[in-house]
């Protein structure tokens, strides 16, 4: 287990390592209402697909413990990101036990405590078999890139993409990771290069546009994601600069692999067209703290994700096992078989 725990359950609160303050500061903050968890996901307090969905899970367990209406608990958090679609599966798991219950409200409240609690455990578990999985594709020495931030801060613990890179090396595999910076906010160069110097992983931090020349100059392995959604065709929505990542692979021959939870894979989206696109503050763009960069009275433009279609996808893992075109056919077998 790493040495910090993004996401934990204590005193009937919910305690959230703040990754706005990475690398600079370590804080926690304890929420206490449906209200401040909705607040902490879209803030960014709490990042990452599987991580939004636990603390939603949460958010529920709190607002019932607090006597909030769990139906406006429950509409205030699925509004609080619209692509990750973790959230709402998470919610919806949770709305599965409070919706119609005639319990007392000290039963309904231990309930949704103990599903809660269930979810983020189940998030630990799946993450390590999603590492364990990926290890055949890990050739001895690899250089592999890695996007944004998919390790232990974006999820209850361990992770998914760069959960691969972690377990690879725990089983004694040389690899190398370079890490995008990721623009707007930078999750490559504070969290996950923050992640893997805590854990003693050699690693390069690189500016998003020198992925493409990395690739053709260090000769790169594998190129490693996440994932906030799965279509049922396999399109992936990942953070913004996934798509470009994905483009420079194939044309540079190198396989490009997504790693997610299959909570993460949505069959009830048929294609990327469907799936919506988080829009963020142009600040986040526009000014680095409160130094303005961006001249007054120029359009930006600040989409959170892109989504990278299924045919740039060489395989998907998951914690049931690696898929494979054609997902359209091989992704609901993959449920379905071992669901």
């Amino acid at each position: 287990m790493s040495a910090f725990r993004t996401i934990d359950w204590k005193n009937d609160r919910l305690v959230l390592l703040d990754q706005r303050r990475l690398p600079e500061e370590t804080v926690y903050l304890e929420l206490e209402s449906s209200e401040d968890v909705a607040w902490a996901i879209r803030e960014m307090v709490v990042r990452g697909a599987p991580a939004i969905g636990a603390a939603a899970a949460f958010g529920i367990a709190l607002a019932a413990l607090r006597g909030e209406d769990l139906a406006a608990a429950d509409e205030r958090l699925r509004k609080a990101r619209p692509t990750a679609v973790n959230l709402f599966w998470a919610l919806d798991r949770m709305k599965a036990i409070w919706e119609g219950s005639s319990e007392t409200p000290e039963a309904l409240s231990q309930r949704l405590v103990e599903e809660a609690r269930r979810i983020a455990e189940e998030d630990v578990a799946a993450n390590q078999a999603i590492g364990q999985n990926a290890l055949p594709l890990i050739p001895e020495g690899a250089k592999i890139l890695h996007h944004c931030n998919t390790g232990a801060l974006a999820t209850v613990d361990y992770g998914t993409a760069l959960g691969i890179i972690r377990i690879a090396h725990e089983a004694g595999k040389r690899v190398h990771a370079f890490l995008d910076e990721t623009r707007p906010r930078l999750q490559g160069a504070r969290l996950s290069a923050w992640e893997l110097k805590e854990l003693g992983i050699p690693h390069t931090v690189i500016v998003d546009g020198a992925a493409a020349h990395v690739m053709k100059k260090f000769g790169i392995d594998l190129v490693v994601v996440g994932a906030d959604r799965i279509a049922k065709n396999g399109d992936t929505a990942n953070k913004i600069g996934t798509y470009a990542l994905a483009i420079a692979a194939r044309h540079h021959g190198i396989p490009f692999y997504v790693a997610a939870p299959t909570s993460t894979v949505d069959l009830a989206t048929p294609s990327g067209e469907a799936i919506p696109i988080e829009e963020r503050d142009p600040k986040e763009i526009t000014h680095c703290g409160e130094r303005r960069l961006v001249p007054e009275g120029s359009l930006v433009y600040n989409p959170a994700f892109d989504v990278t279609p299924a045919e740039l996808i060489t395989a998907i893992i998951t914690e049931r096992g690696v898929v494979y075109p054609p997902f359209e056919e091989n992704l609901p077998r993959l449920l379905r078989d071992q669901g």
